[in-house]
């Protein structure tokens, strides 16, 4: 123990002797100009290397700082620019919607000039039933805009459905797709009178099912338009409902039956007119 006491005061003192050593150096240094013989070597040898060494850290001290700083200021930078990219795909995002709600609203005029023979209300589709169809939904305008009870309801390039009930400031709809809708219907070239029945199963394909068409000789061909019929009680005539898929002869050789790709795209409704006559009011005033 008495021995480790020795060394560790020895090492101390050899420290301090350093320490006095490199100081008085230090100090020779600055008048190195001035001092010559031993003295001045052991500066040159000792001291101003020293000095270079210090020097040198301190510069590269120096560049550290700089580059920090010049991190910061990167660092900054990429942050405001991150911000303008989240703003610019805020901005092209609601260009997008604009773009789109632009090509709704002129495919609605476009239908509206079709059908120029008839009053109509623009609406927005505010709420709907479950399911990824639009077989049954409420719309944002009621009584109080003119809207009545089974008043025919068109968009895209078609008929959609009819009113079902109205509130002052809302109207619910039924649409053709829908498992209880029965469209009188007939084949636009021919005349060719048939049920348009309402199917969700069929949807995932694509189609809607017409039957109770009389098999006659009259040639029913794929693509051939489907509109609502004259003899229909509550639809007006001649609304485009959809574009005959297939046509097929039943068993019982006296009617056909087969699908139609309809006119309107019931997974994505947002905006529909809603035609401010009825069937009946028109049958009224003959």
């Amino acid at each position: 123990m008495k021995k480790i006491n020795q060394t560790s005061r020895a090492n101390r003192y050899w420290l301090l002797g350093l320490s006095l050593a490199c100081i008085l150096l230090m100090i020779l240094s600055v008048f190195s100009d001035k001092v010559s013989g031993p003295f001045k070597v052991a500066a040159n040898v000792t001291v101003i290397p020293m000095q270079q060494g210090i020097n040198h850290i301190g510069g590269w001290l120096g560049d550290v700082n700089d580059s920090f700083k010049t991190l910061k200021e990167v660092q900054s930078e990429n942050k405001k620019l991150k911000e303008r990219v989240d703003e610019l795909i805020t901005e092209n995002n609601n260009l997008q919607e604009d773009k789109y709600e632009l090509e709704r609203l002129q495919a609605l005029y476009k239908l509206d000039q079709n059908y120029a023979e008839y009053e109509k209300v623009g609406a927005h589709v505010i709420g709907k039933d479950t399911g990824n169809w639009f077989s049954t939904f409420t719309i944002d305008k009621g009584s109080k805009d003119g809207i009545e009870k089974d008043m025919n309801v068109i968009a895209g390039t078609g008929l959609v459905g009819i009113v079902t009930e109205t509130g002052p400031t809302w109207a619910k709809v039924r649409s053709i797709i829908d498992d209880s809708s029965n469209v009188s219907g007939m084949v636009l070239s021919t005349s060719d009178r048939c049920i348009v029945e309402g199917d969700l199963s069929l949807l995932t394909d694509g189609k809607i099912r017409f039957e109770q068409m009389e098999n006659n000789d009259n040639t029913i061909n794929v693509g051939e338009q489907i509109v609502t019929s004259y003899i229909s009680d509550k639809y007006l005539q001649g609304i485009l409902i959809g574009y005959v898929s297939e046509v097929n002869v039943d068993s019982n050789n006296l009617t056909r039956s087969g699908y139609i790709t309809p006119a309107v795209d019931f997974k994505n409704l947002q905006e529909v007119l809603v035609i401010t006559t009825t069937k009946s009011s028109m049958t009224e005033s003959k």
